[in-house]
């Protein structure tokens, strides 16, 4: 259905800081100059901001089941040592309802594309089909290789039916857990995976100080470096969540390498993991995008808020209110996320040709009022929430806050089931 979106306030992110009031053309998915278009619906769009819409480079989605579960760890690894038995009881059911929730989630809160870290994928798959939205799914490499290597068998049969079926709106990447729960050998055969098949490597990466100092005492150097002189990133494309902890040489090497770094501020402050320095990856050419991680450890998938705390612990780790500017963090959620997940051709700007991933965003509100800065507002000002209506390639996903390829109440009923049924085991 073609759709002309009118007289919206437009962020297109193509250029540092520009808005401007226009019309938006939506035909065949993409965004058209054509003269001769034709709507098939018009959506007013005085009181909105319309941009593009997020992109959650890092999460789990399905860990929204151990939402609010096991809040009270000290530190990642006790966190982790909590949620790991959990995580192997699960069965394929809990992994589907677990992610219509989260998918319910993120286009509610204007998210379109995620990059995602999990098991079971064939589950989060069928889910994001459904729901139309757009994922980078990692085929999820966790443990010794011989044991990988029987869970990857339904990879290729799982990758060939939704590459075929999916509109190009799936994509797959391989995803190594981390260098503390995955050998060297699991990432040498994440590699030579990505060579044959394609894709981009996808990986937690010192994301606390721990696991840098176990790295040096294990291994005789920082993670990113260890991985880097075994050629484990040789010739591939590398996407790091975290990197609380990258040294500067390691910076470095993220640059030369064209690695983008993912920052998650919202669980790195609640596992109390640390302030991932962004502006001087910023500063040294790194491509830093944003994420969630998951919802037991954030507690939320909303790109709007991540958004928000990312500007201000930039702001009081830096002591200047200036080191990333509003424009710099939406950046971050848009366009660099999707240079994150290789999909920067085809989205990330509101740009003719581009898919029309877009979102518009309700300013009729005290809390909005009066607008001023439109960056500002969405970073400092402007809530999930807010979001009215959510499109991805050109599909309305979102209208009047009702979402329109989800039953959000029976996902929500059926994750309440699996729960309650997890917890007896």
């Amino acid at each position: 259905m073609n759709t002309l979106i009118k007289n919206a306030l437009i962020l297109d992110m193509t250029e540092r800081d520009k808005s401007y009031r226009g019309d938006i053309k939506i035909e065949n998915g993409k965004i058209s100059d054509n003269p001769l278009f034709k709507a098939d619906r018009e959506l007013d769009a005085t009181n909105m901001i319309c941009m593009p819409s997020l992109i959650n480079a890092h999460t789990h989605t399905s860990m929204g089941l151990m939402r609010n579960y096991k809040d009270t760890a000290p530190n990642l690894m006790a966190w982790l040592n909590e949620i790991f038995p959990i995580e192997a009881k699960l069965e394929p059911e809990d992994i589907y309802w677990a992610s219509q929730i989260a998918l319910s989630e993120m286009i509610s809160t204007g998210t379109t594309a995620f990059n995602d870290m999990y098991f079971m994928m064939d589950q989060t798959c069928e889910a994001v089909y459904q729901a139309k939205m757009r994922a980078n799914i990692g085929k999820t490499l966790f443990g010794s290789l011989d044991n990988i290597q029987e869970r990857l068998k339904p990879f290729d049969e799982i990758s060939e039916k939704y590459l075929s079926k999916a509109n190009g709106l799936i994509k797959f990447n391989v995803a190594p857990h981390a260098i503390y729960t995955t050998p060297l050998e699991t990432y040498l055969y994440a590699r030579d995976m990505i060579l044959d098949k394609g894709g981009d490597l996808h990986t937690h990466m010192s994301e606390t100080q721990i696991e840098v100092d176990n790295s040096i005492k294990d291994f005789g150097d920082t993670p990113l470096m260890y991985l880097e002189k075994a050629h484990a990133l040789d010739d591939i494309k590398v996407v790091l969540a975290h990197g609380v902890y990258l040294s500067d040489d390691e910076v470095k090497l993220c640059k030369d390498k064209n690695i983008s770094v993912v920052h998650n501020p919202s669980s790195n402050c609640k596992l109390a993991s640390g302030i991932a320095p962004i502006s001087k990856f910023r500063k040294s050419g790194v491509n830093v995008a944003l994420g969630t991680d998951g919802a037991s450890s954030n507690n939320n998938l909303n790109m709007m808020e991540e958004m928000h705390l990312a500007a201000m612990l930039s702001c009081v780790s830096n002591l200047d209110p200036i080191a990333n500017t509003p424009y710099d963090i939406i950046k971050m959620a848009t366009i660099n996320g999707a240079k994150a997940l290789s999909i920067d051709d085809k989205v990330g700007t509101i740009e003719v040709g581009k898919d029309a991933d877009i979102i518009l965003i309700d300013t009729n509100k005290p809390h909005l009022t009066p607008l001023n800065d439109p960056f500002s507002a969405v970073v400092y000002s402007a809530s999930g929430s807010d979001v009215d209506t959510v499109f991805c390639k050109g599909e309305m996903l979102m209208h009047n806050r009702k979402l329109l390829t989800i039953d959000v109440d029976l996902a929500m009923k059926q994750t309440k089931k699996r729960w309650e049924h997890l917890l007896t085991k």
